[in-house]
């Protein structure tokens, strides 16, 4: 039951103070399950925190990733990086959003550094302690099994329970009530992910030629917004028919099943000189070699799927010689109270009909929806956590 008001007053340790209880998926030991457990939430809110009860909550692959320790987030911990919920209170120097307001989580970011401040916070310095540290970037934390800390403040918010303690920096009001809020998490991650990394960070242009690598969530938001941009031709390229064929109904003009056609040889075909901009998404070493490789002179190349830890993919020296570029990306390069909002308006206007990549689960189907994850039957799976 939540018994205080926002403090100013950080704690370090100790009796954590007035606390929520909350249902949390709670992943204990490298590749184990998501087990429901009854855990508390620390309601001695900072300045600028956000408690939001949890409506839904987008299950992403980098969850996967972690919970398979691929990438080295301390556990016990609660994941969770795709939220949407109802604001139920704000610390005292929260002016932005307030109790009772719609929103969606996004990324965490430090706001001081040099990228947040030039308005690049997808490159804060500190964004992997922030997103992928388990705690605040002082170290601590607001969620407990009884006495024992359970490491939380996952991008900020460790969506996968009833309640997240987020801050005024990663949560975006949605003031529009047409749409249903439990659609919304995934425009927080994914989706502004591949969409940004078209229309933010490429600014493709109009008549040129984009292939995409990769048709998950993220890569079909690249379709998607490739379209708008007026894209002349959108090569989408992955190994499964199904997943080619929604993207050719969300905006690819043509598609490379990779198992079946040397997929090089069928972009050079289509493109004639090569493609103007390559989105790898698949995070395989020779898929980014693959991609250098198929842009034509100017090009640009694009990393956005996470890699393992240590993962290096050789690349062709002298095309770059040819004025061709690579570059990673993160999070779209979006400011996500921009950004998001500009998705939804596409959305409204049926230009970026994301809710089709979407399968709704129980939230105490969470580990089914990660099989169906692993195994491709869902694109992007959301799990309904409140009302």
């Amino acid at each position: 039951m939540v018994t205080a008001q926002g403090s100013p007053s950080p704690r370090t340790g100790g009796d954590p103070g007035p606390a929520v209880s909350v249902t949390a998926a709670v992943v204990r030991e490298k590749g184990g399950p998501f087990a429901l457990e009854d855990l508390t939430l620390s309601t001695v809110l900072r300045p600028d925190e956000v408690l939001v009860k949890v409506v839904a909550s987008g299950l992403c692959q980098t969850d996967i990733h972690v919970r398979d320790q691929h990438l080295p987030t301390p556990l016990p911990a609660v994941l969770g990086h795709e939220g949407a919920g109802i604001v139920e209170r704000v610390g005292d120097a929260v002016s932005t959003v307030s109790p009772g307001d719609r929103v969606v989580l996004s990324y965490q970011a430090c706001g001081h550094c040099t990228p947040c401040l030039t308005g690049n916070p997808a490159y804060c310095a500190l964004s992997f302690p922030a997103n992928f540290g388990g705690s605040r970037l002082d170290g601590t934390n607001a969620l407990r099994a009884g006495d024992e800390e359970i490491h939380g403040h996952f991008f900020g918010q460790s969506s996968f329970a009833t309640h997240a303690l987020a801050t005024e920096r990663n949560v975006v009001r949605i003031d529009d009530e047409d749409i249903p809020l439990e659609l919304l998490g995934p425009l927080g991650c994914g989706l502004q992910t591949g969409a940004g990394a078209v229309l933010n960070t490429l600014k493709v242009a109009a008549g040129s030629s984009v292939v995409v690598i990769g048709t998950g969530t993220v890569g079909l938001a690249a379709v998607m917004a490739a379209k708008v941009a007026g894209a002349g031709s959108v090569i989408a390229v992955d190994i499964v028919d199904e997943r080619l064929e929604l993207a050719r109904e969300l905006g690819a003009t043509h598609t490379v099943n990779g198992k079946e056609e040397d997929t090089g040889a069928r972009i050079a075909e289509i493109t004639g000189t090569g493609a103007d901009y390559v989105l790898e998404i698949t995070a395989r070493p020779e898929m980014l070699t693959l991609a250098v490789d198929a842009l034509a002179p100017l090009g640009t190349a694009t990393l956005i799927g996470g890699a393992p830890a240590g993962t290096h993919a050789p690349v062709n020296m002298n095309a770059l010689l040819g004025g061709r570029t690579v570059r990673g990306v993160a999070q779209g390069d979006s400011v996500p109270q921009l950004f998001i909002p500009q998705l939804i308006d596409l959305y409204k206007a049926g230009r970026f009909p994301f809710d089709r990549l979407i399968t709704f689960y129980g939230f105490d189907r969470i580990n089914e929806a990660v099989t169906d994850t692993r195994t491709g039957a869902v694109i992007k799976p959301v799990l309904r956590i409140g009302e």
